[in-house]
């Protein structure tokens, strides 16, 4: 069955809702590749966006702050720079852009790892490419009732030195009870197996619960158990231990959504090739479900942005 269409909206395609192949099959795998997505002309607008910002950013007054995701027992970053930056956009290094006497050794352009959090905000392409009618009836085809974007990131997985990301559930680091997260993840560079491209666990998102997740403690970050739910209302679940799962990898070109459900398992290996791998991703929650001051990232003081009316203001603007 083809999808609805409509005019289009902010130079994004014109795809309105995923048909009932594309449902069943995220539904059944717990990601979802729609290639295609954005035209090129809204890729490169995007690309040039974060050129931009990298360029720009001021070297002198940063902290310095790495990322790293704290899932292989070390700690995550944690610092003020990063608890506050639900509202702003900030720009965190990659580990191996410095040396063991910390000194920076990369052009900064080419020292980021992630550009975060407000982008979806704050930046107007990407403003524009997030609070789209499109993107609203992705929502509504999966079962939001009240989706908000909560976070928005460029990952610019830099060459030779983009950092390996090991296996993690994003509902862990956006965890509302039940669980609802789902990522929008744009390619905006060919996504490869040489510059690490995603790989998931098929089917993980239905028997691997989400037991802990990332919060606020003593002005840092940290992992807690989850004392909620440990999976979504809306699947049919069956927990399992698996002891080895099997990671399919996600090759994409350039323009490519990849939707990726909150409980799902997905990882990427580290960029040692000389191309980049840069993309933009946004996480939504249902806004129906609780989502407590223990989490690390706390809602700006308006809240977290509702997609379903902002697309409608962004339709009624460009009307």
């Amino acid at each position: 069955m083809a999808p609805a269409t409509k005019a289009d909206l902010s130079g994004a395609s014109t795809q309105l809702a995923l048909s009932a192949s594309q449902k069943a099959a995220f539904d059944h795998d717990g990601y979802l590749i729609i290639p295609d997505f954005l035209d090129p002309t809204t890729t490169a607008a995007l690309l040039n966006e974060t050129h931009t910002l990298l360029r720009n950013f001021p070297l002198e007054t940063h902290p310095l702050t790495k990322f790293t995701t704290g899932k292989d027992g070390g700690a995550h970053v944690g610092d003020d720079y990063f608890l506050e930056s639900g509202d702003k956009i900030r720009f965190f290094f990659e580990e191996d852009a410095f040396n063991e006497k910390g000194d920076l050794i990369k052009p900064k352009e080419r020292a980021i790892n992630k550009i975060g959090h407000y982008l979806h905000e704050l930046s107007e392409p990407f403003r524009e490419a997030t609070f789209t009618n499109q993107n609203a009836s992705i929502a509504r085809e999966l079962g939001f009732r009240d989706p908000r974007v909560l976070q928005s990131m460029v990952i610019c997985k830099q060459p030779e030195i983009g950092g390996k990301v090991s296996a993690h559930q994003d509902s862990s680091f956006l965890y509302t009870n039940p669980p609802s997260a789902v990522g929008f993840w744009i390619a905006l560079e060919d996504a490869t197996l040489e510059n690490g491209c995603l790989s998931f666990a098929k089917g993980s998102h239905r028997r691997t619960p989400v037991k802990t997740r990332m919060v606020r403690q003593n002005g840092n970050t940290a992992f807690a158990d989850v004392e909620g739910a440990h999976f979504p209302q809306r699947f049919d679940v069956q927990e399992q231990v698996v002891e080895k799962e099997h990671y399919t990898p996600g090759e994409v070109k350039a323009g490519s959504l990849v939707l990726i459900h909150g409980n799902l398992l997905h990882q990427s290996e580290k960029n040692l090739s000389p191309k980049g791998r840069i993309i933009y991703t946004f996480h939504l929650i249902d806004g129906c479900y609780e989502y407590d001051q223990g989490n690390w990232l706390q809602p700006p003081k308006g809240g977290f942005s509702q997609l379903y009316r902002a697309a409608t203001l962004a339709q009624a603007v460009t009307s």
